[in-house]
C-alpha cells in the first residue's frame, strides 16, 4: 500500500496530524471517514500520484492522529477545528490551494473547509454523504436502522466509549461489515490498519466527539450558513453508492444544490465504501471531473 509514500506528522493548530504524501504535479487533499484512517485510499492513492501530489491525511481523533480530551458541545471536535487542521497542514507543506477528494466523516469536514477557507479549495469530491443538515432533519426509520451508530455515539461518554474500546474489533466490523457489501471490499492489511487504530488509546474518545460535534455544535454552525446564504462555491462532484443508504433515504444532488452554486455528481454501482468498492470507476470519475468541471451529470 502506498508504494511510492513517506509517512510524516505535522504540529498544527495546537495537534498532531498524521499524513502520507507522495507523487508530482497539483495538490490533492484525501480525507477518509469512520471508523476508518488515510489508509482507506490504499486502492487509489498510487495512481493518483501519477498526476498529483496527494496527501491522505488521518482527521484528528482518528488514525495517527492526535485526539483531544471531551470538551463541552464535543467544540474540539468541530467540522471547523478539523477543517482548521488540514487547511494549516496543507499551508504547512507549501500547498495554500489545493483540490481534495473526500469521504464520509472525512466529507463533511471537507464541506465545512470549503466554507471557511473558500480561497484554499479548487475543487471538491465528496463521497456518500448529504449535507449534515439534511440528513438529521429528514431521518426516518429506514436511516436510522441503517445508521445506528449515528446515535449510539452520541450519547454521553462514557458509555459508547466503554463499548467500544471493550470489544474494538467486534466494533468495526458491525458497522463495517453490515453495510451491502459486507466485508469484501477490506484486504486484511487494511483491516489491520483499522484495527490497530481503534484499538489506540483515545481513539473511541475522538469517533464518539466526532459524531457528538455533528449533533450539536455542526449543526448551529450549519444553520448560520443557511441563514446567511453562505454557498459551497467551488466546483463540486457528489458521488453516492446506489446499494448504500445516502442515494435510498435522501436526494444527494437536490440537497446539494441547495447549498453549493456549482454541482455535478451521481450514483455510482457500490456501497458506501467506494474507494474500496469501486476504486477503479472512482479514478474514472474524479479525472474527468478535475479535466473538466463544467460537466453537470455522470447519469
Amino acid at each position: 500500500m502506498f508504494t511510492s509514500f513517506k509517512i510524516e506528522q505535522k504540529s498544527v493548530n495546537g495537534i498532531k496530524i498524521n499524513y502520507r504524501i507522495g507523487g508530482d504535479g497539483p495538490p490533492l487533499l484525501l480525507l477518509h471517514g469512520h471508523p476508518q484512517t488515510h489508509v482507506i485510499w490504499h486502492k487509489v492513492a498510487d495512481k493518483l500520484a501519477a498526476n498529483f501530489t496527494v496527501v491522505a491525511a488521518d482527521l484528528r481523533g482518528y488514525g495517527d492522529s492526535d485526539k483531544p480530551a471531551l470538551s463541552e458541545q464535543a467544540q474540539a471536535y468541530s467540522k471547523r477545528e478539523m477543517a482548521k487542521d488540514q487547511v494549516e497542514l496543507m499551508g504547512q507543506l507549501g500547498f495554500n490551494h489545493f483540490s481534495l477528494i473526500a469521504h464520509d466523516r472525512g466529507a463533511r469536514v471537507a464541506h465545512r473547509m470549503q466554507l471557511d477557507h473558500p480561497q484554499s479549495i479548487k475543487r471538491m469530491v465528496l463521497l456518500d454523504i448529504a449535507p449534515t443538515l439534511s440528513m438529521y432533519r429528514q431521518t426516518n426509520e429506514e436511516f436510522a436502522r441503517a445508521y445506528w451508530h449515528w446515535f449510539f455515539l452520541i450519547r454521553p461518554a462514557p458509555l459508547p466509549e466503554s463499548l467500544i474500546e471493550a470489544d474494538p474489533e467486534n466494533y468495526l466490523r458491525s458497522v463495517m461489515g453490515t453495510r451491502s457489501a459486507k466485508m469484501a471490499p477490506f484486504t486484511d492489511d487494511a483491516f489491520a490498519e483499522y484495527l490497530r487504530c481503534i484499538s489506540l488509546s483515545g481513539a473511541a474518545r475522538g469517533i464518539c466527539e466526532d459524531y457528538r460535534a455533528s449533533a450539536s455544535i455542526d449543526l448551529v454552525h450549519d444553520q448560520q450558513d443557511v441563514d446567511s446564504h453562505n454557498k459551497v462555491s467551488c466546483p463540486l462532484m457528489v458521488l453516492w453508492g446506489e446499494h448504500g443508504t445516502v442515494g435510498k433515504c435522501f436526494d444527494p444532488l437536490a440537497e446539494w444544490q441547495k447549498v453549493a452554486v456549482n454541482v455535478c455528481g451521481g450514483e455510482l454501482p457500490s456501497g458506501h465504501y467506494i474507494p474500496e468498492e469501486a476504486p477503479e470507476l472512482l479514478l474514472e470519475r474524479v479525472t474527468e471531473f478535475f479535466a473538466n468541471t463544467e460537466k453537470e451529470s455522470f447519469n
